[in-house]
């Protein structure tokens, strides 16, 4: 039985909470094709679920899937990597961390520059639109966005910090701690839970966020399916 606790299963409780950026029937979704890759089944145990999902991955197409429990691969996919993560939760109230350069709020004239810095910096899936998933910060340097943070996947009680990151010439200047403690502040005035995913692997950033407040609620499943 699928759980229903959306921090288990955020894709799915995101793209039922965001129906303008995403596609598909009651049984599957995904996000637009601009928006970002994630996709997800209603109940990974119904074999009409997960026929669903593999009808919207198209011939040479991939989407990422992240939930708590293993995602089993439906019949017509294949999965293309998979990988472990974590989950991580705010355990406490989390101030925004001041600075010397400006924070400043990014939109739809920013697009480029910052599918440009991901594009360079590949904190995961970051398309042409997926700046319109919630409200981005960044810290530009001579007129240059240089560090950026943002919200991703969002559902009543939650939402996620993502999109982090800063040009390779400007870290070690504390812009990604910064920036990540801007957008949890902010997503906790209005009243939710931020959380955020990171790499098993990557005891450099879970230690950041832990440092920030997050504490590590469950580990993730993520695989790449692709047709």
């Amino acid at each position: 039985m699928t759980t229903t606790n959306p921090f288990d299963r955020p894709v799915w409780a995101s793209l039922t909470s965001t129906p303008g950026l995403a596609e598909g029937g009651d049984l599957a979704k995904r996000y637009r094709r601009d928006v970002n890759l994630f996709a997800s089944a209603r109940d990974d145990a119904d074999d009409a679920s997960l026929a669903a999902l593999a009808g919207l991955v198209a011939e040479g197409e991939s989407v990422f899937v992240l939930q708590a429990q293993p995602m089993p691969v439906p019949k017509g996919l294949q999965a293309l990597r998979r990988a472990e993560g974590v989950q991580m939760v705010a355990g406490r109230a989390i101030a925004a961390e001041p600075g010397a350069e400006a924070v400043v709020v990014l939109g739809d004239a920013d697009a480029a520059a910052m599918l440009a810095l991901a594009q360079l910096t590949e904190p995961g899936p970051f398309l042409a639109r997926t700046h319109t998933m919630g409200r981005f910060v960044g810290i530009r340097s001579e007129g240059v966005l240089v560090a950026m943070a943002g919200e991703r996947m969002r559902f009543e009680g939650g939402t996620e910090v993502s999109g982090v990151c800063v040009h390779p010439e400007f870290r070690g200047r504390g812009f990604a701690r910064r920036l990540s403690s801007v957008v949890a502040h902010a997503i906790q005035q209005r009243g939710d839970q931020p959380f955020l995913h990171a790499w098993t692997t990557n005891e450099a950033a879970i230690a950041l966020y832990e440092s920030l407040g997050f504490q590590i609620r469950t580990e993730v499943q993520v695989a790449v399916l692709g047709k």
